[in-house]
C-alpha cells in the first residue's frame, strides 16, 4: 500500500501536538468508531474495510517528506517532529470482521493506544470503513433485490477517481455481486471482469448485423449483443438472432446473451424473450442496464420482466441514493493510574449523545434457527447480563462476542481473511437476519440495547456534566452581573 500518512485532518495534528507539549504522549486513550444511522433508512449494514485499516496502521509512519511537509507549515517544533519520525502504531485494536451485520452506535472498532498515536490514525480508519461499509451495504440490497440473478458492477467510469472504482468493485463483490466492469479489481483482487461491447463498437460499422456478425465471429464462445442502439425490437433482437442462426449455431456455438440498455425495461424484456423463444433461443439471457438500483430492480421484476441479470453502475458504486457513510470516532475512555475513566459527548441532539467507557458487543442467536434475536452492549468487564436479554423475551438462545483482537501492542495478532472468505461471511451472516429486517421499504428495527451497567453509567455522566454546566452558567451570570 501507497503510505499516505498525512490523508488526515490537520486538527489532529495541532491536538497532537498539544498533547505533545503538555507530556500527555504517553496518556492512554479509547475510541470507539461506530455510525448512527442506517443508510437509506435500511435495517443493517455490512461492516467493511477492516483489511484496509490493518493496512494503514502497519505502515503507519511518516516520512521525511511528511516531516518536511510540515516543518514548512511553522507551527510546530523540531522535538514534535521528532517524535513524528519515529512514530508507529503501538497500541490495541478491538474490531468487528469485515463482513459482519452491524447496527448503529455498536463499535465498530475500538482502539486503545497512546492519545497522540490514537488521534492521528482517525481520518484513514474513516475514510477505509465509511466508504467499504457504504458500498458493501448497497450491494447487499441490490443482489437481494434481483432475487437470484446475476449483479454485475458497471460503474468504473462513475466513480468518485481511480481509487474509489478499484476497491468499490471490491466491496460489491463482497456484497454479492457477479463480477465487475473493472479490469483493474480482477488483477488486483481477483474478482471477474466482465463485459462485452459499447454503442460506439455497433456504430464503427455499416450497419447492427455486420457489427454483431464481427463480434460474434471475435467471441464466438461468449457472445452479446448490445441490442437498442437502433431499435430495439425491430432490429437489435432481429439482428442478435440473424447472426445466431447464420453463424454461432452453424458452428456449434450459442448466443449467450442480449443486453438493454434503455427504454422501457420490463415490457422490451418481455417482448425480446418472446421472439428469442420462438426463434429457438430459450437458453439466451437477457441482461438490462441503465441507472438500475434497488428499488427499480425490484419494480422491474414486480412488473414481470423477463430480466436475468443486472448491470448496476453509478447507483452502487457511488451508493448515489445516500452518498454519505456517517460513522464517527469518539474518545470513550481515559486510563490514568491504571484506572480506566469513562468519558462522554454531550450534545442537544439526542442521537448525538455517544456511549461512555471502554465496551463490548454480543450478539444473541436463536439455537434452533440460527436468527440473530438483539445486540447487547455491556461495559468491558461485564460479565454477560443474560438475566437482562430474557426480559427481552428470550430465552433459548446462545451468545457471541462480535469484537475480535486486531493489534495487540502494535504487532497484528489476526490472520486477514481473503475477499472470498469475506464474500461468504457476509452471505452467512445476511441468512442469520429475519426478512422483515432485510426489507428494502420500511425494514423491521433490530434491537440493540444497553447493559444496565452501560445504561446507568451514562445517565450518571449526563447528570454530572449537566450539572456542572449549569453551575458554571451560574457563574458566568454573576460575574457578569458583579455578584460576589
Amino acid at each position: 500500500m501507497e503510505n499516505k500518512n498525512l490523508v488526515m485532518d490537520y486538527y489532529q495534528l495541532t491536538m497532537a501536538y498539544s498533547y505533545f507539549k503538555q507530556n500527555k504522549q504517553n496518556e492512554i486513550a479509547y475510541f470507539d468508531m461506530f455510525y448512527r444511522k442506517n443508510p437509506d433508512n435500511g435495517g443493517y449494514v455490512i461492516s467493511a474495510g477492516l483489511d484496509e485499516v490493518i493496512d494503514y496502521i502497519k505502515n503507519f509512519r511518516f516520512t521525511e517528506e511528511d516531516i518536511e511537509c510540515l516543518r514548512k507549515k511553522g507551527d510546530f517544533d523540531e522535538e514534535f517532529l521528532n517524535y513524528l519520525r519515529n512514530l508507529r502504531f503501538t497500541g490495541d485494536v478491538y474490531a468487528i470482521p469485515d463482513g459482519t451485520v452491524v447496527f448503529p452506535n455498536e463499535p465498530l472498532i475500538t482502539i486503545k493506544a497512546n492519545i497522540i498515536e490514537a488521534q492521528l490514525i482517525e481520518t484513514a480508519l474513516l475514510l477505509h470503513k465509511n466508504f467499504a461499509s457504504l458500498i458493501t451495504t448497497k450491494a447487499t440490497k441490490i443482489v437481494a433485490a434481483a432475487k437470484g440473478r446475476g449483479v454485475m458492477e458497471f460503474g468504473t467510469r462513475r466513480a468518485h477517481e481511480v481509487d474509489a472504482a478499484v476497491k468499490g468493485a471490491k466491496y460489491a463483490y463482497i456484497g454479492g455481486a457477479i463480477g465487475t466492469a473493472c479490469v483493474e479489481a480482477e488483477k488486483e483482487y481477483g474478482i471477474p471482469a466482465l463485459g462485452t461491447m459499447a454503442h460506439s463498437y455497433i456504430e464503427s460499422f455499416d450497419n447492427e448485423y455486420e457489427a454483431f456478425m464481427s463480434y460474434a465471429k471475435t467471441f464466438p464462445k461468449t457472445s452479446v449483443f448490445l441490442v437498442d442502439s437502433y431499435d430495439t425490437l425491430k432490429s437489435g433482437v432481429p439482428n442478435a438472432i440473424k447472426v445466431a442462426k447464420e453463424y454461432l449455431i452453424p458452428n456449434g456455438y450459442r448466443l449467450k446473451g442480449i443486453r438493454l440498455d434503455s427504454g422501457d425495461l420490463a415490457d422490451l424484456s418481455k417482448q425480446a424473450r418472446k421472439m428469442l423463444d420462438e426463434a429457438g433461443l430459450e437458453d439466451c439471457k437477457i441482461v438490462a442496464s441503465n441507472a438500475l438500483d434497488e428499488y427499480l430492480i425490484q419494480e422491474l421484476l414486480e412488473k414481470g420482466a423477463r430480466i436475468d441479470s443486472f448491470g448496476v453502475g453509478e447507483n452502487l458504486i457511488t451508493a448515489k441514493s445516500n452518498p454519505v457513510f456517517g460513522g464517527v470516532y469518539k474518545l470513550v475512555s481515559i486510563e490514568k493510574n491504571n484506572k480506566i475513566i469513562p468519558k462522554i459527548k454531550l450534545s442537544n441532539n439526542i442521537d448525538k449523545i455517544i456511549n461512555p467507557g471502554y465496551k463490548r458487543v454480543y450478539r444473541f442467536h436463536d439455537k434452533e434457527t440460527g436468527y440473530a434475536l438483539g445486540d447487547m452492549i455491556t461495559l468491558h468487564d461485564e460479565t454477560v447480563p443474560v438475566d437482562e436479554f430474557k426480559t427481552e423475551g428470550y430465552h433459548n438462545y446462545y451468545i457471541r462476542e462480535l469484537q475480535v483482537p486486531i493489534f495487540k501492542n502494535g504487532k497484528l495478532v489476526y490472520q486477514v481473511p481473503t475477499i472470498e472468505e469475506t464474500r461468504k461471511k457476509c452471505q452467512k451472516e445476511l441468512e442469520t437476519l429475519y426478512p422483515e429486517i432485510k426489507r428494502i421499504n420500511n425494514p423491521r428495527k433490530y434491537n440493540v440495547v444497553l447493559s444496565k451497567k452501560l445504561l446507568a453509567l451514562k445517565e450518571q455522566l449526563l447528570l454530572k456534566y449537566k450539572e456542572q454546566i449549569i453551575e458554571e452558567d451560574t457563574k458566568n451570570k454573576q460575574k457578569v452581573l458583579g455578584v460576589r
